[in-house]
């Protein structure tokens, strides 16, 4: 039976360190592909035109929404967020697990969509460990940590949603987990259907045989 790849979903509060927790991922296991997003904000430092993001502008991604080229997209602290369609499917096929690290909104919309998509929840230890590393990103001012903090206590309304949480309190053992389950989900009954049916025609097969 060929291994189809699932479409994982990772979502958390801005701070929790989602990206460093796909970054390690990437690193440490070899059959995951980790989906570029398209957003409006303008760049962090550091971040690069095709690795992070693809960079665009407000009319460019709303000429891709009307076009059907996003599978999902979202506006977040006034920007536009989205996943590409093409790249997502490309993946799939190949029998790549594709990670998508998307907000609370695409990743609901996504579940609609693709019932059989893993979604993931990153969470910080506590809300005080949440304030600490959003602060000593230092890249934002503190009203955007601020308002980042408000998004947070929105988004905490929602995890119930998601399939598990993962706290990521170390980022090795936090690795790991993330890994074990979604290795652990490629066996759901869900992600199986094809593989179900034709054992069940199998074993009519034979005891028809039998009789």
């Amino acid at each position: 039976m060929k291994r189809k790849g699932i479409l994982v979903v990772v979502s958390g509060f801005s701070g929790a360190g989602k990206g460093t927790l796909m970054e390690q991922l990437l690193k440490t296991y070899d059959n995951y592909s980790l989906s570029i997003s398209m957003t409006t904000r303008a760049p962090r430092p550091k971040e690069r035109e095709g690795r992070e993001y693809f960079f665009v502008t407000k009319e460019s991604f709303e000429k891709e929404i009307k076009q059907d080229g996003l599978i999902e997209y979202a506006t977040y602290c006034e920007n536009y967020y989205g996943t590409p369609r093409k790249y997502v499917e490309e993946q799939l096929n190949r029998g790549k697990d594709i990670i998508l690290e998307i907000e609370i909104q695409g990743a609901l919309k996504i579940k609609e969509k693709f019932p059989t998509a893993l979604l993931l929840f990153v969470m910080p230890p506590s809300a005080k460990e949440l304030e600490k590393r959003l602060t000593k990103r230092g890249t934002e001012t503190p009203e955007v940590i601020e308002k980042r903090l408000r998004r947070a206590v929105e988004e905490a309304q929602g995890i119930e949603k998601y399939d598990f949480i993962i706290v990521n309190d170390d980022l090795e053992s936090c690795t790991r987990r993330l890994h074990n389950l979604i290795t652990a989900a490629h066996n759901a009954p869900i992600r199986n259907e094809e593989f179900i049916e034709n054992m069940r025609q199998e074993l009519n097969a034979l005891v028809k045989g039998e009789k």
